[in-house]
């Protein structure tokens, strides 16, 4: 019996001393482990070059171009590029990433649609051993029928009244092709040289894409003012150091009751209707007014005055103030 208990204490013993070289050996590295390598972290960025407009659209049938930059480049990396219309995914793409300038990388792909609606792009690289997860959007961009008028309601409707909202043309955002509609869309047809009825068709949409037929400030110095271009038959409100605050078509006097050129101001304001029918009257000489008429033809017609639609007539009368410069000119 006592040999037994010796024998124990001997094992035990022998245990207690081999455990701390066995904990060593297990919490050091193998020696055969080679050293870890984090993936490299990145950024990436969509644009859409070529894509005009404001904001952004493209013609229906039409094809965009999308051009993505991932920084920094890391070898043998895609990203994957899924392709919204209103909301629904219609297409996905994964594109490898090539060498760019500098450390970058690039990719490039395009999309066409021949349906109306708002396209939203997005981009992800998911994450490898080389690299981390990031992701990017680009700009929302419209697809539009050009075929809208009188009528015409919808989405491009709501494209064609944003982007000459964002030109400042009088015209509302109620994607209804409306009697306003048609005459912001007839003084943008007057300022670029078009046939002035209310109808857009392929070649607005194409002008509206480049930002034709802004309105050239003539006195930009007149501080808070009014011009009328008797040229092209559209009056604008200009704020202080020449920004366009709003533009409206207008029938000036015809050539045998021309209207007077020169530099007025504001001398008398009549609200309402008066027995020759005017509408929200602002004179700034003699009997000569801005006012609202039932009869506003795309020409000279007027017995002299300004004559504006009669919707726009209360928009006007509130802008303009008692001593408003108002320049009235032919351009050149």
């Amino acid at each position: 019996m006592r040999g037994s208990r010796h024998l124990a204490w001997a094992c035990a013993t022998a245990a207690m001393l081999v455990m701390p070289a066995a904990a060593a050996a297990e919490s050091s590295p193998s020696s055969s482990a080679g050293p870890s390598t984090a993936p490299s972290p990145g950024a990436m960025k969509l644009a859409l070059p070529r894509v005009g407009g404001s904001p952004l659209f493209e013609i229906a049938g039409g094809r965009i171009a999308i051009a993505g930059t991932v920084t920094p480049y890391v070898a043998g990396q895609s990203v994957k590029v899924s392709i919204y219309r209103q909301g629904v995914k219609v297409a996905v793409h994964v594109v490898p990433v090539t060498p760019g300038p500098g450390a970058t990388g690039t990719f490039r792909l395009s999309f066409r649609s021949a349906y109306a609606g708002l396209i939203e792009i997005r981009a992800a690289h998911y994450a490898t051993p080389q690299q981390a997860a990031f992701s990017a959007m680009a700009p929302a961009v419209s697809f539009v029928n050009t075929g809208v008028g009188p009528g015409a309601s919808g989405f491009s409707v709501r494209v064609l009244q944003a982007e000459l909202a964002a030109m400042h043309y009088a015209v509302p955002r109620n994607g209804s092709f409306d009697e306003l509609t048609g005459d912001a869309l007839i003084a943008y047809r007057k300022m670029t040289g078009m046939a002035r009825v209310p109808a857009a068709g392929r070649t607005v949409f194409e002008l509206l894409r480049r930002h034709a037929g802004r309105f050239h400030v003539r006195y930009p110095r007149d501080g808070r003012h009014v011009e009328g271009d008797l040229t092209r038959q559209v009056l604008a409100e200009i704020e202080p150091g020449g920004r366009v605050h709003q533009i409206y078509m207008i029938s000036s006097g015809k050539p045998s009751t021309p209207t007077v050129l020169g530099r007025f101001q504001v001398y008398l304001k009549t609200p309402g209707v008066n027995s020759e029918g005017m509408v929200d009257s602002n004179y700034f000489i003699r009997g000569y007014a801005i006012h609202g008429y039932p009869e506003v033809p795309t020409y000279a017609a007027s017995h002299g005055c300004l004559r504006v639609p009669i919707p726009d007539a209360p928009s006007i009368f509130e802008w303009v103030q008692d001593g408003t410069p108002v320049d009235v000119y032919y351009e050149g």
